[in-house]
């Protein structure tokens, strides 16, 4: 499959939870552009079981004719980390637990486009540990949420050192980051 590579929307101040809440005034064709850019490349997405759930929850009820995001959502093959899911019922879907490492190794090797991750923070927090996560794409937004829980890396999280390899600031003010491990 080529790269796991995952894409967050973050505010000044680190916050990544509910970017519905501050993320849309923001939203512009530039920011469409890198977005549907890290879309074109993957042929599968990694989610953790939270991001699964809320995402089959809402995008099975989408039709393609009112949200253009929605064929690929649905279409798409989901691969779903998780260790106490017990079935994955949106088409495409398929859990992996147990040697999750090995078998996102295993699958990195198998011919296709790259495995993309939206949201699902814990899963790319343990990918990074481990030195799995091939790309982060952060889009900063020029905003301070100045509340919210969950944010990229919270307090007390290891050092972790990363190599920017590409920046890009889009005319709305937000900012493309893209890192990698500092090791490659």
């Amino acid at each position: 499959m080529g790269k796991i590579v995952a894409g967050l929307f973050m505010s000044l101040d680190g916050v990544i939870e509910s970017p519905d809440q501050w993320h849309f005034p923001y939203w512009s064709d530039e920011m469409g552009e890198v977005v549907g850019g890290q879309l074109a490349t993957s042929d599968a997405m990694l989610l953790g079981r939270i991001t699964y759930e809320g995402f089959a929850a809402y995008w099975p009820q989408q039709s393609e004719d009112e949200n253009e995001m929605a064929g690929f959502m649905n279409n798409t093959q989901k691969y779903v980390v998780s260790n106490t899911l017990k079935s994955a019922d949106w088409q495409n879907s398929t859990i992996i637990s147990g040697d999750v490492y090995g078998e996102l190794r295993r699958l990195t090797q198998e011919e296709g486009k790259n495995l993309g991750i939206t949201g699902s923070t814990v899963l790319i927090r343990s990918l990074l540990r481990e030195n799995l996560l091939d790309e982060l794409h952060l889009l900063v937004h020029p905003i301070v949420v100045g509340g919210g829980m969950q944010r990229l890396f919270p307090e007390g999280e290891t050092q972790l050192p990363l190599k920017l390899t590409n920046s890009q600031q889009l005319p709305n003010g937000v900012v493309h980051l893209v890192y990698g491990s500092a090791d490659s």
